[in-house]
């Protein structure tokens, strides 16, 4: 369970448990003893599958640290293990806040919260080259409105965080920092990103297109399956199958989990989503902001509102689907979101809560008040409205109205933009057999069906750690 703790203000939740519940394990056939140290060789660019089932022509088994062989003409005899994967510990090992509360506290004596409420003016004097100069501090509206927004929601995300904290702390799954000082913090070293997804989406548009019956759902099974690159861009991907299976892609190796499914596409090539002719009772969207950060650093790309609006959720969502959608703490996304995308979607706001970010310890990674970076994130709950009324899917099972203001509190994972899972904290305001859609996804979940230019980026085998294997 990635809950830990259930309390009136909302879930105190364990990111890293969550993934490491899912079955990250598959066969492996070991080779014959004689043929245990003979060299082997992966070419970068061919897509492989390893697990129970195969794939043909073009693919060739891989394992996950070396490369194996299937059975040849000899019938020489191999050694079935399973492969078990967790994920990496360390990258959700979050022991001090981001800034420390001495610096935000120098901050703070320059920013008095009534000036900077009532948008005045306040003049600093600066010493430069021994003269004084007076330079008056003004906040444009945007950052006024922020100011504003964060006096209304303050003590909500402080008691309500504070009570969770309090839990976890008892429980002992929050621990005071002076209990691990002993424990030596070590560098942690992130995969390179030899492997640029988003590129990949990028020149997979040059591909020769496909037509629609060729762009059916590619189903993974036990059984033998031939696929090409192609494949991997152009159609949705299911693991259907009781195990994790590994691909790789590019000379790079990603788990796939049991039972999900993935569609590798920017959002100009999302039709192969549209042909599987399937709703979602759920979809959680994740969009690329736009920011001043991302567009000085370049990390990734955005969308602008427009483009965000042509995303084809009225095609996508089934009868009262619920929509999440995360949001920065710019007002500015927040209004577009209320006022103009979700109206567009024929979607009703039905709930507003908050992601609150803390450390190993309970912290809040930036001081709750910083003028700069804020704890929190947020995320606008709706659902689809029906002009005309139609049948709800299993109308007979009730699932409980969405409550409003409620918090998600946990540990935040290093990396960035790994957001934490919602299936446990949804599930009661979803049917229990509903579909299940995240889109932006850069990660992929048991149940779900994932979308993105990068939705496997977190499935890398480097974030993994393989455990020792036993014998099947």
């Amino acid at each position: 369970m990635s809950v830990v703790h259930q309390l009136s203000p909302g879930w105190l939740l364990d990111h890293l448990s969550f993934i490491n519940k899912i079955n990250y394990q598959f066969h492996q056939h070991d080779e014959p003893c004689c043929r245990k140290n003979e060299p082997t060789s992966v070419h970068s660019d061919s897509f492989q599958v390893d697990s129970i089932s195969s794939f043909g022509a073009r693919a060739t088994f891989v394992s996950s640290d070396f490369t194996t062989k299937t059975k040849n003409d000899d019938s020489e005899n191999y050694e079935t293990f399973m492969q078990k994967h967790v994920f990496r510990p360390e990258l959700f090992d979050v022991t001090k806040p981001h800034i420390t509360p001495a610096v935000h506290k120098e901050c703070q004596q320059s920013n008095e919260k009534e000036d900077l409420m009532n948008g005045v003016k306040k003049e600093i004097s600066d010493s430069i080259i021994g003269k004084k100069r007076k330079r008056c501090v003004v906040f444009n509206q945007g950052e006024l409105d922020a100011m504003e927004y964060h006096t209304k929601i303050r003590e909500l995300i402080l008691d309500g965080s504070l009570q969770l904290i309090q839990e976890g702390l008892k429980s002992g799954f929050l621990y005071p920092l002076s209990e691990k000082q002993d424990k030596c913090s070590k560098p942690i070293t992130l995969p390179l990103d030899t492997c640029n997804l988003s590129e990949l989406c990028e020149m997979a548009k040059h591909l020769p297109s496909k037509n629609e019956m060729e762009l059916q759902t590619l189903q993974l099974t036990e059984d033998d399956t031939s696929v090409t690159e192609q494949d991997l861009f152009s159609r949705v991907v299911e693991n259907n199958s009781s195990f994790t299976k590994m691909i790789t892609l590019m000379g790079q190796k990603y788990l796939l989990p049991p039972k999900s499914s993935f569609l590798l596409s920017d959002i100009s090539c999302m039709q192969p989503l549209l042909n599987c002719r399937k709703t979602f009772d759920v979809i959680v969207i994740d969009p690329p902001w736009q920011n001043k950060s991302v567009k000085r650093s370049n990390r990734y790309s955005y969308l602008s509102p427009l483009q965000i609006k042509q995303i084809p959720i009225p095609k996508l969502a089934a009868p009262n689907c619920l929509i999440v959608t995360w949001v920065t703490n710019r007002q500015k996304h927040l209004r577009f979101i209320k006022e103009d995308l979700y109206p567009s979607w024929s979607v009703e706001i039905v709930a507003e809560w908050h992601w609150v970010k803390i450390t190993n310890s309970g912290e809040f990674v930036f001081p709750l008040d910083s003028p700069h970076k804020k704890p929190y994130e947020g995320l606008i709950l709706g659902r689809v409205q029906e002009k005309t009324a139609l049948p709800l899917r299993n109308a007979d099972i009730k699932v409980l109205p969405i409550p409003d203001h409620k918090l998600i509190v946990s540990v935040p994972c290093i990396l960035h933009s790994h957001k934490p899972p919602l299936a446990e904290v949804l599930k009661d305001y979803v049917k229990p057999d509903g579909e299940c859609l995240e889109l932006f996804a850069r990660n992929l979940q048991p149940g779900w069906t994932s979308w993105g230019n990068e939705v496997l980026k977190f499935q890398h085998v480097d974030y993994f750690v393989a455990l020792e294997s036993g014998n099947c």
